[in-house]
């Protein structure tokens, strides 16, 4: 009797769920991503409610989601999937700089985070770097958190900014687009009083006597590092 060929077993492709509120760039990774034989795309949403309904049901390898969304903060989406798909990998593609964000967003459960201007191989690689298990950052950000690993605590707080809790942070970027407190609270789904008790710790940790003095402070500092969008 002859002896059989052994049938080799193609590998399935990896599935990815984009979340990203910005129909170009979502066009643009589809794309990108529709050209590897290893990779596809198993869904997309522009906002987050959209994308946690979808994703437990599509189970997706991997979530390539922006930090800023319309309707929840990526942060606060992060932690919800994490909740509901413990083993899910999220990599975060974002305008804003790794310095304001890369930190948090792995503390709330992401495996990477890249800048959308990088090009599309160093995309790829970071894709595939967070697929095969790895965390993937640049080298300037990956050597900062290894630097506060190893001084501890007192390496951990190098800028005012850092102090704030990831809901402050939130907080703040809101109150530097020019949301008073009712909208931040309507926005959030917070009731005023909390958000109020969230100004009092803002204020306290950045060292800011008034509210205007804190408005002036959250103005400045959206204009200097984040985008405009509400």
């Amino acid at each position: 009797m002859p002896p059989q060929k052994a049938t080799t077993r193609k590998a399935r492709p990896q599935s990815i769920y984009i979340v990203d509120d910005h129909p170009i760039f979502r066009e643009g990774l589809i794309h990108l991503l529709t050209r590897e034989r290893d990779l596809k795309v198993c869904g997309e949403a522009d906002d987050a409610g959209e994308a946690l309904a979808q994703i437990p049901q599509l189970k997706p390898d991997l979530v390539l989601m922006d930090v800023s969304l319309p309707s929840k903060s990526g942060l606060e989406l992060i932690k919800d999937l994490r909740a509901v798909c413990r083993d899910l990998a999220v990599l975060v593609i974002s305008m804003h700089d790794e310095s304001l964000y890369a930190e948090r967003v792995l503390r709330a459960g992401a495996r990477g985070y890249i800048m959308k201007q990088e090009g599309p191989a160093r995309m790829l690689q970071a894709i595939r770097q967070v697929l095969e298990g790895h965390v993937f950052l640049s080298e300037s950000m990956a050597a900062r958190l290894l630097e506060t690993c190893v001084g501890g605590r007192a390496a951990q707080i190098r800028l005012p900014i850092d102090r704030l809790s990831d809901r402050e942070f939130e907080i703040l970027q809101l109150i530097g687009r020019g949301r008073s407190g009712p909208e931040i609270a309507r926005h959030l789904h917070l009731s005023p009083k909390t958000v109020d008790a969230h100004r009092a710790h803002i204020k306290a940790k950045l060292k800011l006597k008034s509210g205007p003095e804190l408005v002036h402070f959250a103005i400045r500092w959206v204009e200097a590092n984040v985008s405009s969008k509400s």
